[in-house]
């Protein structure tokens, strides 16, 4: 309110800022994609981006390792620094529909991911699992994947739970480079 007893005035937002106010803000303008729903179709061949991944090139996919059954991709929208997954090549939406091979190396991968994560990140722990249907929570769930999640003491705290956003300390690619670098050569 004015003191004069007039109406309220109305500050204009642009003369606001970089005016200090007590608050640390956090940009994260690549979440809008998936804040507001821009996620790729999971129809095999038509922007299921676990069937696109592998025809890029392995920085341009984020593809970490890429084995004769199945790969390992950097997760786009990424709970914490490292989070990956591990996907057959073959567009299949359940784990009991992979082949024995593909059994075998799929769990090879992820033995490989967590030595690899271990030697460039040292996380505390980690989540593994599948989300498997779409009420199971699976973003793209006519093509397998496992997610591997790097975890650390203090990882979640107010920020993810209550303004439903996460602070990354570092970039995809840089993320990219440290695990392909630690990628063990014996797998098993």
């Amino acid at each position: 309110m004015s003191g004069d007893g007039g109406a309220a005035r109305t500050e204009a937002a642009e003369d606001l800022v970089g005016v200090p106010d007590g608050f640390e803000r956090l940009w994260t303008p690549h979440r809008m994609a998936y804040v507001q729903g821009e996620r790729p179709s999971p129809d095999a061949g038509r922007g299921c981006p676990f069937c696109d991944a592998p025809g890029k090139d392995d920085a341009d996919g984020l593809i970490v390792h890429r084995g004769e059954h199945c790969y390992v991709v950097l997760n786009l929208f990424p709970y914490n620094p490292g989070h990956l997954l591990v996907c057959p090549y073959r567009h299949v939406p359940l784990y009991v529909d992979l082949t024995p091979e593909e059994t075998a190396e799929f769990t090879a991968l992820t033995k490989a991911a967590l030595r690899a994560l271990e030697t460039s990140s040292g996380p505390g722990g980690f989540n593994i699992g599948m989300n498997q249907g779409d009420v199971a929570g699976a973003g793209v769930a006519a093509h397998l994947h496992q997610h591997i999640v790097p975890r650390w003491g203090g990882d979640m705290n107010f920020l993810p739970v209550v303004g439903q956003t996460k602070a990354l300390p570092m970039l995809l690619e840089d993320v990219r480079r440290q695990v392909v670098q630690a990628w063990p050569e014996d797998p098993c």
